[in-house]
């Protein structure tokens, strides 16, 4: 078994505000299925606000780069046999959240 992260960028959802409860029971549809197949690890969206970016001498600055063009706004991690399921979940969720998916594969390690 391998985990995903399946996420978006900020700004991506560009529907009607009036639509925002609807993509928002879809999107918990979609996360109960997870659950209930027994692939979820954890999700959610990421507040709009800047990150603060802390660097390797621990001094702590606004961020993002400047040279970032998007930022995530929200993501799902979940755990299945192969990227095929993980392409096949991302495709719920951009149906669910009406924006595209980005899927990478988390890196195995084994001491956790």
């Amino acid at each position: 078994m391998s985990r995903y992260l399946i996420s978006f960028d900020d700004g991506a959802m560009t529907f009607a505000e009036e639509e925002g409860p609807a993509v928002g029971e879809a999107a918990h549809r979609v996360v109960q299925a997870a659950q209930e197949a027994g692939v979820w690890i954890f999700g959610g969206g990421v507040e709009s606000q800047r990150a603060s970016i802390v660097a390797t001498d621990r001094t702590v600055a606004d961020g993002p780069y400047p040279e970032a063009k998007a930022v995530v706004g929200g993501f799902a991690i979940v755990e299945v046999s192969s990227r095929a399921e993980a392409l096949e979940w991302a495709a719920e969720f951009a149906v669910a959240c009406r924006c595209p998916q980005e899927v990478r594969e988390i890196m195995f390690d084994p001491l956790v």
